[in-house]
């Protein structure tokens, strides 16, 4: 078992974090999704950094190199009249699963909701992602049954 630690991502991780992204791609194209998934380095660094970043994120490093990460933005729920952290992105490299990587990213993501005030981690799986499933199920996650997510798409004009 490698030894890893859990640090913000910084612009510098574009690299890394970018490799894994498009292995996160392949790993969905995989199970049928056919999403766009234009997700990569050069967008981690445009949309990320600057005057108004869209997300922050997390990585697990080992030996300088990025083996997982998770990219996450504050939100609310007014239902719930709590803060929320939203993950967007949760990816661990196939090759590096079941060393506790995934499991230790969400639980600094736990501390960064504490810390803003939050109460709970919310976020979407990919219905046929059977193992993203079985390990949130694990970390007692539960599925928000009532909620169904719906999105318009209102181009660049």
């Amino acid at each position: 078992m490698s030894r890893f630690i859990i640090r913000p991502a910084v612009i510098d991780d574009a690299e890394g974090i970018g490799r894994l992204a498009a292995e996160f791609a392949q790993y969905l194209r995989d199970l049928g999704d056919e999403s766009e998934l234009n997700f990569n380095a050069e967008v981690y660094v445009r949309d990320g950094f600057g005057n108004m970043p869209a997300f922050s994120g997390l990585v697990a490093e080992h030996d300088n190199e990025i083996q997982g990460y998770l990219l996450y933005h504050p939100g609310y729920d007014t239902d719930c009249a709590t803060r929320i952290l939203h993950v967007i992105d949760l990816y661990v490299s196939e090759t590096q699963r079941g060393q506790g990587i995934g499991r230790a990213l969400m639980k600094e993501a736990q501390k960064i909701c504490r810390r803003l005030g939050g109460t709970q981690l919310f976020w979407s799986v990919f219905a046929p992602n059977k193992a993203a499933i079985e390990f949130y199920e694990h970390l007692s996650a539960k599925f928000t049954r009532d909620l169904l997510f719906m999105s318009l798409d209102i181009g660049n004009d």
